[in-house]
């Protein structure tokens, strides 16, 4: 791997360290508030919300300008978000002006591994880089667990300024104060990381021709033959992924009663397993061997719906990093076939954003869903069995929509995997 590679690394790790500590703060600083339980749900949704409606934009503008320097601009603006939620400003609202920040940020992080990378070294790289996010998860929702229970809380409310109120008065504001250092510090490795050299894309002088262009990217996405099944793959598992992060804190408090900070373990139990399997789909599968991982959608689903059964922690646990290891194993190689193939059609930075968009068109449209349900008096043991068949059941839809495409269209199909075979050992 190139130097540039462990930048962009570290910069990744403590950028999504803070988003998902932070998830936890606001869940917590919600509860303070006695917000009602669908605004907490609601957070997933409201993280996804930029996404989805700058999506025909953030593809162009990491296109335009190094991707390094984009990456910074996105972290500034996830400060400013900390700084609203810290002084006032409604936990849901700031919340989304970080997801503004994360959504720019997206296409520039995966986007700038087709510049630096060969294709052969895809897979790896997606496996490293999803591998050390799923590592950040991990960490960042046991800080945020962490930072807003009494034994550490206590002594950073302890601290005091002299002379200066600083108006921070609970646990969750204390740790968003920490967690704004945290997004500094992944501001400074981006500033390090190196030019590609690639040939910059300039954008538009109005900014709503690129609305066209980006249906047009989407449409030609779905419309090849192996990327549409990766990129249906993959948005229905981020789909589920993201929503699940809730749910598994919902679903702690009610079967083994447990507090935000004990819940947030979990939760990265689930990313300790995805870590693991991102790893071992890394070494183990080839890029043109990547859609024979499907049927662990269909087993990922039906171990979803078995939560419902578990009532002990002892068993919960090495369940939950099965269950993650199985997504792990699934996402990295889709992952790295949809950029594959979204990369010789439309370029890194548009095909990025076609693919946040989806994602995250999705866990908008099961969040605002789940929390309206939830709003309604549907329980986590209700919503963690309809999300399981949902996965199951629409996973083995898409492997059949590859079988299809297998017979129908063989050819074609047959020629894009040579493709993939060949940049995947020449490249």
């Amino acid at each position: 791997m190139k130097r540039g590679f462990y930048t962009i690394m570290a910069a990744q790790f403590f950028s999504s360290l803070a988003d998902n500590a932070l998830f936890i703060a606001a869940v917590e600083l919600l509860k303070t508030l006695h917000a009602a339980p669908w605004q907490a749900a609601a957070l997933v949704p409201m993280f996804a919300l930029f996404y989805v409606v700058l999506a025909p934009f953030v593809g162009a503008f990491a296109d335009a300008r190094p991707k390094g320097q984009v990456m910074f601009f996105s972290n500034a603006i996830k400060v400013i978000g900390c700084l609203l939620m810290l002084f006032g400003t409604h936990p849901l609202l700031a919340f989304a002006i970080v997801g503004l920040g994360a959504a720019s940020y997206s296409p520039a992080k995966y986007g700038i591994l087709t510049e630096l990378l060969p294709p052969s070294q895809l897979v790896k790289a997606n496996g490293w880089i999803e591998g050390l996010t799923i590592a950040s998860i991990i960490l960042g929702i046991l800080l945020g667990g962490q930072l807003v229970g009494q034994a550490l809380s206590s002594h950073l409310l302890a601290i005091d300024i002299p002379l200066i109120d600083t108006g921070i008065d609970t646990a969750p504001e204390a740790a968003i104060t920490v967690l704004i250092a945290v997004y500094a510090l992944a501001a400074w490795f981006n500033l390090r990381i190196p030019h590609t050299g690639v040939e910059m894309r300039p954008l538009p002088r109005n900014p709503l021709e690129l609305v066209p262009d980006f249906w047009t990217c989407n449409a030609r996405l779905w419309r090849d033959r192996l990327g549409q099944i990766s990129l249906a793959t993959t948005t229905l598992f981020w789909g589920v992924s993201g929503n699940l992060r809730y749910i598994i804190l919902a679903w702690s408090a009610v079967a083994l009663g447990y507090s935000t900070t004990q819940a947030s373990s979990l939760t990265g139990v689930v990313a300790l397993g995805t870590a693991i399997g991102a790893v071992l789909a890394s070494l183990r599968v080839r890029l043109d061997r990547a859609t024979t991982v499907m049927p662990l959608g269909i087993a990922m689903g039906v171990l979803v719906v078995a939560m419902n059964f578990i009532g002990d922690v002892r068993v919960a646990a090495p369940f939950l990093i099965l269950l993650g290891a199985l997504g792990g194993y699934l996402v990295v190689p889709m992952n790295a076939l949809l950029q594959h193939r979204g990369h010789n059609l439309m370029g890194a930075g548009r095909s990025i954003a076609v693919q946040n968009f989806n994602e995250q068109a999705c866990i908008l449209g099961l969040g605002a869903l789940y929390s309206l349900s939830a709003g309604l008096g549907l329980s986590a043991f209700g919503a963690i069995a309809a999300f399981g068949t949902l996965v199951a059941g629409m996973m083995w839809l898409i492997r059949r929509w590859h079988r299809r495409n297998c017979v129908v269209h063989k050819d074609e199909v047959e020629h894009l995997l040579e493709l993939a075979r060949h940049d995947n050992v020449h490249g």
